[in-house]
């Protein structure tokens, strides 16, 4: 059996792999035997053939394809000529195949034909029947597992040695680079002139040293290999999945590609399971709003949402509050798109739309599993939100996110959504707002007095200025001159009282609905970032920067 644990082989010095005895072999000057040279095997017009039966193949041929590629397209290099790569295939008309070869291999290939069970043998023979010579040859640094996984590739950072081919090594050293400066995402986008490689560092694109143009299209598709994607679409977007081992640490990487007008723009979101925060007081709470919100956690039925912009922090949010729930005497299930994070002891259903296991069939299903705590990823259509409503009603504590700039502002994109306003009112028990904003560095942080005009746009008084702690960074070593090191949220707790759930069921607007929940005591955010800011922990600019449009 055939196994696919390697993606590449190392190039290292000429040893060659004899083929069993039993098959004869004949040598020549490019390594192909007579009987190589005038036994076509399959018919076709345009492909010249070739019998592998009686080959010696190099370890250098070997290793101008990716193993995994190999065993996973079945095609077979067998021999240099001219500067090209040989290689043989059985199909003639998988052209997605064939036209990818050249991308794979980063050099000319020359295609020629071979059967089907000609191809099998000696990729069974080279690939699996000497584990003691594949051993010395393989690459240490990279493995890819086959598509049936549910995490379609592996890759290794920490070994990877120089002898490695070029192209392996510097998709290596963009992800492993990204790591060290504990970027959350790569982005890959193709320019008229040239390519360009951005790290999102604390919430922030910063650009870095990037390839030359040349080698763009070969850098894209061997990450498309890594994530098992097609090399050879490129006009419809993709989305994959990669696991990357550095120094012994695996993370998981979301690929997704997006064909734009100077070719495939890529992005690489990196998920360290290690950075998910452990419990409440790791998200930035204050002490009122932490007490307030893991007060609300223990209620047993109703449905607690978290809202926020795309990347502001939601799902780390309801982790944090999975985990501080996680009891041996609950039974916790999520639906989620994809499964980003595991957790110990909680059942983790993902999503997936081609077998029609929707957030509501999963929703309606899990509900049969007699759970304590569901938690939906996110609630995007009137379905999901009916049956989510529902369950808070039934016995449940149901945890979900919305997207919506503020706290009051997830009843009304309910009610858009089509969800009942009765509904909404009586299973509603409280909304978290939040945004993320950057984390004054301990190794830089200087004290600093704000200008008048800082003091004047965040509205503080004489007395919050009397106790503040205003600080800065101003750059080092640890924060790569930024003056920031990691992120820490701000947030608006809005829980639901008896006046609040009449301005619901009356369908109040948005303004009216927050309107009332100030009277009831709602700390804004910008509120919340004013708290931070005089306690030293962020800076003015960054709550001007993520709170300017928000309503106070």
């Amino acid at each position: 059996m055939i196994t696919a644990d390697d993606s590449g082989m190392q190039n290292g010095p000429r040893a060659e792999l004899l083929p069993p005895a039993c098959l004869p072999v004949s040598s020549g000057e490019s390594g192909l035997g007579e009987a190589a040279r005038h036994s076509p095997v399959v018919e076709n017009d345009s492909l010249p053939s070739i019998l592998l039966a009686g080959l010696k193949i190099s370890a250098e041929v070997l290793a101008a394809l990716p193993r995994s590629f190999v065993l996973e397209h079945h095609v077979m290099p067998f021999a240099h000529a001219q500067g090209r790569l040989r290689v043989a295939v059985s199909d003639p008309l998988a052209l997605d195949i064939i036209d990818g070869l050249n991308y794979v291999a980063g050099r000319p290939v020359q295609v020629e034909l071979a059967s089907s069970a000609d191809i099998r043998a000696a990729i069974a023979f080279y690939y699996s029947a000497a584990p003691d010579l594949r051993a010395s040859l393989r690459a240490p640094s990279l493995s890819v597992e086959p598509r049936a996984q549910p995490i379609p590739a592996v890759a290794e950072v920490a070994d990877a040695a120089p002898q490695e081919a070029p192209l392996i090594r510097l998709v290596h050293d963009i992800i492993a680079a990204a790591i060290r400066r504990r970027a959350s995402d790569i982005h890959l986008e193709p320019l008229a002139s040239r390519l360009r490689v951005r790290y999102r560092i604390d919430g922030v694109l910063q650009e870095v040293a990037a390839p030359p143009k040349q080698f763009e299209l070969a850098l894209l598709s061997r990450v498309k290999i890594m994530a098992n994607l097609s090399i050879a679409e490129k006009r419809l977007p993709q989305d994959g999945r990669m696991r990357f081992v550095a120094a012994g640490h695996s993370l998981d990487l979301r690929v997704s590609s997006l064909p734009t007008a100077h070719g495939e723009s890529m992005v690489l979101r990196i998920l360290d399971p290690a950075s998910l925060p452990l419990g409440l007081p790791e998200l930035g709470f204050e002490p009122d709003d932490q007490r307030a919100f893991a007060q609300l956690l223990q209620s047993p039925d109703g449905i607690v949402l978290v809202t926020g912009p795309t990347g502001s922090g939601k799902t780390t949010s309801l982790y944090a509050a999975l985990h501080h729930l996680n009891r041996s005497d609950l039974k916790i299930i999520t639906v989620e798109d994809p499964v980003e994070y595991q957790l110990s002891g909680v059942n983790q259903v993902p999503v997936n739309l081609d077998i029609g296991m929707t957030f509501a069939a999963a929703l309606r299903a899990l509900l049969r599993q007699a759970p304590n705590i569901v938690m939906v990823g996110e609630i995007r259509d009137r379905e999901t939100a009916e049956i989510a409503l529902n369950a808070a009603l039934t016995g449940h504590l149901v945890l979900s996110t919305l997207h919506t700039n503020d706290a009051p502002s997830a009843v009304t994109r309910l009610l858009d959504i089509g969800a009942k306003p009765f509904l909404i009112a009586a299973a509603l028990r409280a909304v978290l707002g939040q945004r993320l904003v950057r984390r004054i560095c301990r190794d830089c942080r200087r004290a600093y007095t704000p200008s008048p005009r800082e003091i004047y746009a965040l509205e503080l008084t004489p007395p919050q200025l009397a106790t503040a702690e205003f600080a800065c960074g101003v750059g080092c070593a640890t924060c790569a001159g930024t003056g920031y090191y990691g992120r820490l949220g701000i947030f608006e707790l809005c829980q639901i009282d008896d006046n609040l759930r009449a301005f619901i069921y009356a369908k109040a607007p948005a303004l009216r609905l927050r309107q009332q929940a100030r009277r009831a005591g709602l700390r804004s955010m910008r509120e919340d970032g004013v708290r931070k800011v005089l306690a030293g922990l962020t800076t003015i600019e960054e709550i001007l920067a993520v709170t300017s449009c928000d309503p106070l």
